[in-house]
């Protein structure tokens, strides 16, 4: 009995939020009604879809030689040249970003030194990542080296805010028992902070990774990078087997990755097959 009443006190003593849901919703509801007009002209095209039609007719009868050979600016080709476009980049955040978080985070530095270091994240995550690529173009010239360029960037930026999360949740108990010991910053490094974030920070980059490969293929519509320049020539010039054969090699490759590094990031962190 006594239990029951303790049950209902405590759903009577509940925070109401019925009244801000209700409000909440209403004008959720309104935004998307005020944001109606500004969608101009049909929402569907005749060509549009055309063209999408001939795009899954060619997602079944591929431009088959371009799907699998080895030649120079064929799907293999291109995609291997992606995958080292987006590691390269994710290396080059992580090197960056490593640094950063001990930087940023406020249970390793001061107040003033972590808050400039949010302000460079903040700065660098709300740069989109294709105006990068369009000011590295500009910088280095069109090419891979550009797409590297941009996704080490903007991956910077997101495995910074990751990376300095970890390190402000690493149990400081380990360094205070290490400290205790005599221990040198070598040693406290080697086995009281490596061990901690060793994991979070490769199942991070592997994360980031995955998002990099997409990127990759998107910075080559703008020039920093073939696999997309080729992809949006094929589709220009209605070449759309060939298309349908780039983005065959897109869809196999990502999916691959999703799923290994899905796989990866288990075993790290949970220690599971």
């Amino acid at each position: 009995m006594d239990y029951s009443l303790e049950v209902i006190k405590k759903y009577h003593s509940r925070p109401k939020t019925l009244v801000f849901k209700l409000v909440l919703t209403a004008f959720i509801f309104y935004l998307f009604y005020w944001s109606i007009p500004v969608i101009q002209g049909p929402l569907i095209s005749e060509t549009g879809l055309d063209i999408v039609t001939r795009m899954f007719r060619g997602l079944i009868n591929p431009t088959w030689d371009k799907l699998f050979s080895l030649k120079n600016y064929h799907v293999p080709y291109l995609m291997f040249e992606t995958l080292m476009v987006a590691f390269l980049g994710t290396i080059i955040g992580t090197l960056l970003a490593i640094p950063l978080s001990f930087l940023g985070s406020r249970n390793i530095t001061n107040s003033f030194v972590a808050f400039l270091v949010s302000i460079l994240v903040v700065f660098i995550r709300t740069m989109p990542f294709f105006v990068i690529g369009l000011i590295f173009i500009r910088v280095v010239g069109p090419g891979v080296f550009a797409g590297v360029l941009a996704i080490g960037f903007t991956s910077t930026g997101m495995l910074t805010k990751l990376y300095t999360e970890n390190v402000e949740d690493m149990d400081k108990g380990i360094l205070e028992a290490l400290d205790s010991t005599g221990a040198t910053a070598v040693q406290k490094l080697r086995t009281g902070i490596i061990p901690q974030l060793f994991a979070n920070f490769v199942s991070n980059s592997l994360y980031r990774f995955d998002i990099n490969v997409r990127n990759a293929i998107i910075l080559g519509l703008i020039g920093a990078g073939r696999l997309g320049f080729e992809l949006q020539a094929a589709i220009g010039n209605f070449r759309y087997r060939d298309a349908a054969a780039f983005l065959w090699g897109i869809i196999i490759v990502v999916m691959i990755i999703e799923f290994s590094s899905a796989s990866l990031r288990k075993r790290l962190i949970y220690g599971k097959r």
